[in-house]
């Protein structure tokens, strides 16, 4: 298994590194349509959404990223459009009213968890990709040490209701690995003063482990393991952006102050 996992890590990497660093900015943009359009289809597969409501919200995952990326300033109108034209939907796909909300709700809740969190690395690319470089390896190392100090240090349960093999301790390792991967990037990507260094890698050590638990609460809400088995060794897709997912829009935050 951790053999499949670093040749799976061999080959998928460079090619992040090429589509963030080295390609114009629309092949990020379609990096994160597919990512998000993958991340929607095991959202729902676990939550049993089929036929006509998957393909529906398929469809406005991707409109409200490419509205979000073209039009920006019609991007609210066209998120409330998409709520209004769910309700629609549940209102003339069904008669029966019994479990209205929850039928919208499994439809709506993942477009504001995939791709309208996703649009906050999309405005982190445009201020540069070394923001993105630095939210996924800052994640990466937060997630690294979180594992290898609570495997090895780990006692004390964090939150087992949701994630029984999640520990205090590494919870503590995350927050020191988001301190010591910022302060290193710090030194050679993204200057920053030794206070914002020590701020910015708290913020992303704890959302790594908050949007971690997030998609744990959803995994065993809905009874599977992981998101998928796409990604050989790995698991599926929102197995390894649920810490980026949340961390994207509290770096843009900080970035912005």
């Amino acid at each position: 298994m951790h053999l499949k996992r670093i040749i799976v890590a061999i080959i998928i990497l460079p090619l992040l590194y090429l589509f963030i660093m080295r390609l114009p900015a629309i092949y990020f943009f379609c990096l994160i349509l597919s990512v998000s359009t993958i991340g929607l289809w095991e959202f729902y597969s676990m939550y049993g959404l089929k036929g006509a409501w998957r393909f529906f919200g398929l469809c406005l995952g991707l409109l409200l990223l490419i509205t979000f990326y073209t039009v920006r300033e019609q991007f609210l109108v066209i998120l409330i459009m998409t709520i209004l034209s769910v309700f629609v939907l549940r209102l003339l796909g069904k008669r029966e009213p019994t479990s209205s909300l929850d039928d919208i709700g499994k439809l709506v809740i993942p477009l504001f968890y995939i791709p309208v969190l996703l649009n906050f690395q999309l405005l982190l690319r445009e201020a540069g990709p070394e923001w993105i470089i630095f939210l996924y390896g800052t994640v990466w190392a937060s997630d690294s040490l979180a594992f290898y100090i609570g495997k090895t240090f780990g006692k004390r349960r964090l939150f087992k209701e949701v994630s029984p093999n999640k520990t205090v301790a590494g919870a503590v390792g995350s927050l020191s690995g988001g301190i010591i991967a910022t302060y290193i990037f710090s030194l050679f990507l993204i200057p920053m003063a030794p206070g914002r260094v020590i701020t910015t890698g708290i913020i992303i050590g704890l959302s790594a482990v908050i949007g971690d638990l997030i998609e744990s609460m959803f995994k065993r809400d809905a009874g599977v393991k992981d998101s998928s088995n796409i990604i050989p060794g790995h698991g599926g897709i929102l197995d390894k952006i649920d810490g980026s997912l949340f961390t994207g829009p509290l770096l843009w935050l900080v970035m912005r102050i």
